[in-house]
């Protein structure tokens, strides 16, 4: 329901199917990942936009190769909390880290 604001935990489920289906079972790939990257980002934003709510949603996304040095991101909304929402989905395998940023703002009508 619209009312009880951007549902983070269902987001949350589409955009790890996605890097799931995308990345599951590669290996990190400089050849691949302008591909992979984009592929992850149509995909969830395409789920996100079937459930039908209104929302505009952002979605980002980057893959880095798993180092030493670990992999870290910020980011900072200015909005309505009560009704725009964020989701982050951290994802790695032995090769590579992926995180996949969420950001929906809600049409008012």
């Amino acid at each position: 329901d619209f009312n009880v604001g951007f549902n983070a935990e269902e987001a949350h489920n589409i955009v790890k199917e996605c890097v799931d289906g995308v990345l599951g079972g590669e290996d990190y790939n400089q050849n691949n990942i302008n591909q992979w990257t984009a592929s992850i980002v149509e995909q969830c934003l395409a789920h996100l936009v079937k459930l039908g709510k209104a929302y505009k949603y952002i979605v980002t996304c980057a893959v880095v190769q798993k180092s030493a040095y670990g992999f870290h991101t910020a980011s900072s909304c200015f909005w309505d909390t009560t009704s725009d929402g964020t989701c982050t989905v951290r994802w790695e395998n032995r090769t590579m880290n992926c995180i996949v940023n969420v950001f929906a703002i809600a049409i008012v009508l």
